[in-house]
């Protein structure tokens, strides 16, 4: 009996057509962006919010004290539920970037615009993004397990060449629950769950060290569990 083929990696089975083509057909609400979950909105953008300010009181010098960050970008922004419920809130000033075009009109509608709190409008996908501006706050949530480990390293690179001193790029994103510690990809929408193992390898291989990261608390049990990581660059210093 020949044996039988070993599954792909998860890594290798990312296709970036699939993924947009999922996306293209999802509606631009909020229902759509979270899964049919809309009802963990309120919490999801609450925990954000509670994280940053844990992080300015821990690095306050580096934060401005208590005024506004001056300008952050929100990666993978979709319709901008975290741009208006989150960032909107912390930052001056917000780019965006976001591969889905019908999202993007979304944000181009939003009062956000009108009110003068969004500059630059990227409608590019992560992977081919090149920032051109400095950011106190690089956001990332639930838009990385597009990326393949290497595309993921190099974007992280990017960004931590456009992260200011003192400045933070935020990763949130969904863990993997696989008993024996694997990634899961997910061939509905293209996408990979990672381990923390993997998260923290790649941010190594990115040059990027954690200065703090906490699991997000108070979602339904049913889900993966979600995890912060703030980073700065440099090698070291992981907190648990």
């Amino acid at each position: 009996m020949a044996p039988s083929t070993p599954p792909p990696e998860p890594n290798n089975q990312i296709s970036r057509t699939d993924a947009l083509n999922y996306w293209n057909a999802i509606p631009a609400t909020v229902n759509g962006m979270l899964g049919g979950l809309p009802q963990i909105s309120r919490t999801d953008l609450r925990g954000s919010l509670n994280f940053i300010a844990k992080l300015r009181r821990l690095y306050p010098v580096s934060s401005s004290q208590s005024g506004p960050l001056i300008r952050g970008v929100d990666c993978g922004a979709g319709i901008g539920r975290v741009t208006a419920g989150v960032l909107s809130k912390v930052c001056g000033v917000l780019d965006i970037v976001e591969p889905v075009e019908k999202f993007a009109k979304e944000v181009r509608s939003a009062n956000l615009l009108g009110e003068g709190k969004i500059d630059e409008l990227y409608v590019v996908c992560l992977q081919d993004w090149v920032p051109r501006e400095k950011y106190d706050l690089i956001w990332n949530q639930w838009c990385l397990g597009h990326l393949t480990d290497e595309e993921l390293v190099q974007y992280l690179g990017r960004c931590k060449e456009a992260v200011k001193g003192g400045g933070w790029i935020v990763v949130k994103e969904n863990m993997s629950t696989d008993p024996e510690g694997n990634d899961i990809f997910d061939e509905v929408d293209s996408c990979i769950t990672r381990t923390d193992e993997k998260y923290r390898s790649l941010f190594d291989g990115a040059g990027l060290r954690i200065v703090k990261t906490e699991v997000q608390s108070g979602f339904p049990k049913k889900l993966f569990p979600v995890r912060f990581y703030a980073l700065q660059p440099g090698l070291g210093g992981s907190k648990s």
